[in-house]
């Protein structure tokens, strides 16, 4: 069984493109359904980050807790001198560096790297010395990456609307 850990920029998106909150709950119920059934997650960084938004994102996010956006554990603390170092030794500018650091994907990388989650990203590996990407330091780490479609694909979601295939509709049961 595969774990997910998710990026901010996954619900970010949804919420503003493909699976807005007020058309698309079955999305956001999926995520639910498989947090309890220790499938998906993120990170307390990721919460706080969406929590800053202060509009539905935020109150979805707060309703979740610690049980969907995780708190650093000792296992994660082990990793973040591997992730620094990583970081430091690539030919990255050091304001990049600095800024990496500093924010959500550091700790989101470092998390994946201490529990073996797969992390869920709308980032793509890009060749530059500016920023540094969640997929480069996925690859530099060799942490599994994919991005958020890739993962509901995988893992079968189905947002349908009406019946089930083969389920008979109430006018034929009558």
């Amino acid at each position: 069984m595969m774990t997910y850990l998710l990026d901010a920029n996954v619900f970010i998106q949804a919420k503003n493109l493909h699976y807005g909150l007020d058309f698309c709950p079955a999305f956001w119920d999926w995520l639910i359904e498989n947090n309890r059934s220790g499938i998906v997650f993120s990170i307390e960084k990721v919460g706080d980050e969406l929590e800053a938004g202060n509009d539905a994102l935020a109150d979805w996010a707060v309703e979740r807790g610690t049980d969907f956006f995780l708190t650093p554990d000792t296992r994660t603390a082990g990793q973040f001198e591997r992730v620094s170092n990583w970081a430091t030794s690539q030919n990255y500018e050091p304001a990049a560096v600095s800024t990496f650091l500093q924010v959500g994907d550091y700790y989101l990388i470092t998390h994946a790297l201490a529990h073996g989650f797969t992390l869920i990203t709308h980032e793509v590996p890009a060749n530059t010395t500016k920023k540094i990407k969640i997929p480069n330091a996925c690859i530099g780490l060799g942490i599994k990456f994919m991005s958020p479609y890739e993962m509901l694909r995988r893992e079968k979601a189905r947002f349908v609307l009406g019946r089930i295939k083969g389920e008979k509709s109430e006018e034929a049961l009558r």
